[in-house]
This record gives C-alpha cells, sequence and structure tokens, in this order.
C-alpha cells in the first residue's frame, strides 16, 4: 500500500522512548510501523490505542539481535510501505554489574541488540533512501555512551558505538541527502529505570542542573524534530537530552 504521508520506521516502539516516538510521530500525521521483541501485548495495545484515535500505526514482532530475521522483517515493511522516510532506532537493553563478572555471552547479547539491530535495520532501510535523495535517521544512544557509567560499562560501550556510527556514516550519506543524527538522553523515567528506589532518583535529581528526571516524551520531541524539515541542515550531531546532568 503506497501513500503520500511521511512513513516512519521505528524500532523498540512497544515502551519507554520507542512507545513515546510511537505516538508522536502518530499525531504529527506520519504513518508508523514499529517493531518489537518479545511484548507483543503493549505492542497491541499501544497500535488499537492509537488506530481508534484514527492513526495509521502497525507493529512487527521481530528479535532484532537475530540478523537474518531482522532482514526478513525489514524486507516485508519495505514491500508493504515501500519506502520509509524517518527511521529511529531506538531498541536496546541494559546490563547492570561488574565488568569482571559479565560473560562474553552476555557482552555479545548487549553488543547484538543495542549496536547490530540498528546496523541491520539502518541497512535495509538506506539504500532506498539514497535512491530518492532523501530520509532521516535518528540513533538513540545515551549519556553513557558520552561519559561512561561505572558497572555499566557494556551498555556504555554499546551506546558509544552507536555515536560513532551516526558520525560516521552521516559523512558517508549526506551527499546522497540522507541525514543522520544521534539523541543522548539522561536519566528518563522508563522501564529501564523502574528498579530505582527513591533514594536513587533523588540523588540523580540532585545531580541534575533541571532538578528532575527526564520524560520519554520530551525525548520524542527531540526525535521528531531532528526527523523533520526543522532540521534540514543538521547531520552527525550528537543532542544531549538530559537536564544538564552531562554538559
Amino acid at each position: 500500500m503506497q501513500t503520500m504521508r511521511k512513513i516512519a520506521l521505528i524500532t523498540g516502539g512497544s515502551r519507554g522512548i520507542g512507545a513515546a516516538c510511537v505516538r508522536l510521530f502518530a499525531c504529527s500525521g506520519y504513518a508508523v510501523v514499529f517493531i518489537a521483541n518479545r511484548n507483543a501485548e503493549k505492542a497491541q495495545a499501544l497500535t488499537d490505542e492509537l488506530r481508534t484515535e484514527g492513526f495509521d500505526v502497525s507493529f512487527r514482532l521481530c528479535d532484532l539481535s537475530d540478523g537474518a530475521q531482522t532482514a526478513a522483517v525489514i524486507a516485508e515493511i519495505l514491500r508493504t510501505w515501500r519506502r520509509i522516510d524517518a527511521l529511529v532506532n531506538c531498541a536496546g537493553i541494559a546490563h547492570i554489574g561488574l565488568f569482571t563478572d559479565m560473560t562474553e555471552a552476555e557482552w555479545d547479547h548487549l553488543f547484538a541488540v543495542n549496536v547490530r539491530s540498528a546496523f541491520s535495520v539502518t541497512k535495509g532501510v538506506l539504500p532506498g533512501m539514497i535512491s530518492r535523495q532523501t530520509g532521516a535517521i535518528v540513533n538513540v544512544s545515551s549519556m553513557w555512551g558520552e561519559v561512561g557509567a561505572s558497572c555499566e560499562v557494556a551498555y556504555s560501550a554499546t551506546k558509544a558505538a552507536l555515536i560513532g556510527m551516526t558520525k560516521a556514516l552521516a559523512k558517508e550519506v549526506g551527499p546522497s541527502g540522507v541525514r543522520v543524527n544521534c539523541v543522548t538522553p539522561g536519566v528518563i523515567d522508563t522501564d529501564m529505570n523502574a528498579s530505582l528506589t527513591a533514594e536513587d532518583r533523588a540523588a540523580l535529581c540532585d545531580e541534575t542542573p533541571l532538578m528532575r528526571i527526564g520524560q520519554a516524551e520530551e525525548v520524542a520531541k527531540v526525535i521528531l524534530f531532528l526527523c523533520g524539515e526543522g532540521a534540514s541542515f543538521i547531520t552527525g550531531q550528537v543532542l544531549g537530552v538530559n537536564g544538564g546532568i552531562v554538559i
């Protein structure tokens, strides 16, 4: 099915920042297809909610750490929609623990989900963007990709990799009219941070110049901006959405 509306593909769209992006992009006029892994119930509930409100939203289930499965899902999405105008690589998992206690399998899995998925999905949609000489890609990294976090070495390394990927790919595809940018959220009120104690949250608020935890919708608004015409001369940039905790 073809449409003149812009089409956004969002990974990790069933919860957190990804779900906020699904809602915001849909409300802003995009047809949205998002990818979820195991959260089929959440993905279906989000889809039903937005369709009830008249928005064009659908989802696919896919283990993005599996390259072959990812390639097949992206190919099916492109057969259905013909093109992707905006790609948001938001899928990600965390791992907290001592570096010396981490296994190779845990390290590899984190990189497969957080980095290789962005590679696989981007590789799938990029040829169409290059052919049309237009497109926007936003990678969702983290402030820990900029400065590193104790007991989150692998997570920090994966998020740093996304920053490097953003900058290099922006140089490579800029002549084809495709823009690639990155956001680095700080402490955001999502499922990933749900395990924080009240004391931890209070301490993080104290460390943040704006004195509060961020909301997923605030990150989504920045991502939407970077995908839109207002950011038409912005590429290769890393934009912190962190309340000032990293400056």
